[in-house]
C-alpha cells in the first residue's frame, strides 16, 4: 500500500467522524423555545442545559431504581405515548399498584411553568420530583436510599461525574437531572402551531369556526399559545367522597377551596381522562360539564357566574366545532420524538 492510500483512507476516516460529530450536534440543539411561545419562566442560568446533564435525566426518569422496590418509574405514570400522562387511569397507580387521589398531569411545556402540581404545592421544577419520589402511594423512596442506590451502581458514579463534572451525586445534581429532562419535553408542533407560525397550513373551515368559540369562550383560562394560564380555579364540580380542597390544602386559605390548576389543553387527544380526579373519559362530557353541570359554590370562579345558571352555554354545534378546533392542538411527533424515548 502506498502512502498515498493510506493519506485518503485517514482523510476518510476525518471526514466519516466529523459528519458523525456533526450529526450529534445536530441531533441535540439543546432547549429553544418556540417562535410562537413566549420567554421561559424557567431559571435556566442555574441549570444550564447540556446533552450530559439530559442523557443523565432521561436515565434516571426512566429507571425504577428510584422507587423502594425498584418497580416503578417516573416514566411508568408519565408516558411518552400518552403526552407524559398516565391514559386510561383516572387517578395514578404507584408502587404495590397503590391509587392516588389525583390523575397524573401530562409533562410537557413546563419550562413556561411557575408551579407544579394540581394545587401548587411545588413551586419550583427542581422540587418537583421529591413529591412522586417520597410519596407512599407512588414511589415510596427517601432521598437518602436513592442516592445510596445510585452512589452503588455500575453506571451513575461516571454518569454524574461527566454531566456535573464531580464524582460526588447529590440531591441537587439528581433533581437538576431529572429537571434537564422534562423541560426538553417541549410540545409546540401541533397543526395549531404550525398555522401560528404561517408554516404553510391553514386552519379548515370547521376548524376555524371551533377556534372562534375558543377565542370567545375557553380563551380567557386556557390562554394561548400554552393554553393554560397558570392560575387556579374552581370550575363547579361536585366534590367526591375523598373532598380534595384543592389549592387551599396548601395555602389554608377558604378563598382557595376546590381551585385546582388550569390544565393546559394540548394533546387532548392522547391525556384522558380529563380533570383533576379524572372524572370525564371523554371531552364530550368535559364540555357537557360547563354546558350544565357546574355547581354553584363559594369559590367558584366568576366566569362561570356570568349568566343565571352557572356555566358556559354551548350549542351541540359549537360543541362540535370546539372538539374539531381541539384537534389542532394535538402533537404526534411529541409522542415519536425518539430523544425523549427510553434508550
Amino acid at each position: 500500500m502506498t502512502r498515498k492510500y493510506w493519506l485518503s483512507i485517514i482523510i476518510l476516516i476525518s471526514v466519516i467522524y466529523a459528519c458523525n460529530k456533526d450529526a450529534i450536534t445536530e441531533r441535540f440543539a439543546g432547549f429553544q423555545t418556540p417562535a410562537n411561545f413566549p420567554e421561559p419562566a424557567y431559571h435556566f442560568s442555574t441549570n444550564e442545559i447540556t446533552q450530559n446533564k439530559f442523557e443523565l435525566g432521561r436515565k434516571l426518569f426512566y429507571d425504577p431504581l428510584l422507587s423502594r422496590n425498584s418497580t416503578i418509574s417516573c416514566g411508568s405514570c408519565h408516558i411518552q405515548t400518552s403526552a407524559f400522562s398516565h391514559h386510561g387511569h383516572n387517578v395514578s397507580h404507584g408502587i404495590d399498584d397503590k391509587l392516588g387521589t389525583r390523575n397524573a398531569p401530562a409533562i410537557m411545556n413546563l419550562a413556561w411553568y411557575n408551579s407544579f402540581m394540581w394545587d401548587g404545592g411545588v413551586f419550583d421544577l427542581d422540587l418537583q420530583p421529591v413529591a412522586p419520589l417520597t410519596n407512599h402511594v407512588e414511589m415510596d423512596e427517601t432521598m437518602e436510599n436513592v442516592l445510596k442506590k445510585l452512589k452503588a451502581s455500575a453506571d451513575y458514579p461516571s454518569l454524574f461525574n461527566k454531566a456535573f463534572g464531580e464524582q460526588e451525586i447529590t440531591t441537587a445534581a439528581v433533581l437538576k437531572a431529572l429537571s434537564q429532562f422534562m423541560l426538553m419535553c417541549v410540545s409546540s408542533n401541533a397543526k395549531y402551531d404550525s398555522v401560528k407560525r404561517g408554516e404553510g397550513k391553514a386552519f379548515t373551515e370547521e376548524e376555524q369556526n371551533g377556534y372562534k368559540i375558543f377565542q370567545q369562550k375557553c380563551n380567557s383560562c386556557h390562554t394561548e399559545p400554552l393554553f393554560t394560564d397558570n392560575s387556579f380555579r374552581n370550575n363547579g364540580l361536585t366534590p367526591t367522597a375523598l373532598d380534595d380542597k384543592g389549592r387551599q390544602l396548601v395555602t389554608l386559605n377558604d378563598q382557595d377551596a376546590y381551585t385546582f390548576k388550569v390544565p393546559s389543553l394540548r394533546n387532548l387527544g392522547y391525556t384522558a381522562p380529563y380533570m383533576h380526579d379524572g372524572r370525564f373519559y371523554t371531552l364530550d362530557a368535559a364540555l357537557e360539564h360547563y354546558n350544565s353541570k357546574v355547581q354553584q359554590s363559594a369559590t367558584l370562579d366568576p366566569l362561570l357566574k356570568k349568566e343565571t345558571i352557572p356555566g358556559i352555554r354551548l350549542t351541540d354545534e359549537e360543541k362540535k366545532y370546539l372538539l374539531v378546533f381541539l384537534k389542532t392542538l394535538d402533537d404526534p411527533s411529541f409522542l415519536k420524538d425518539k430523544k425523549l424515548s427510553e434508550q
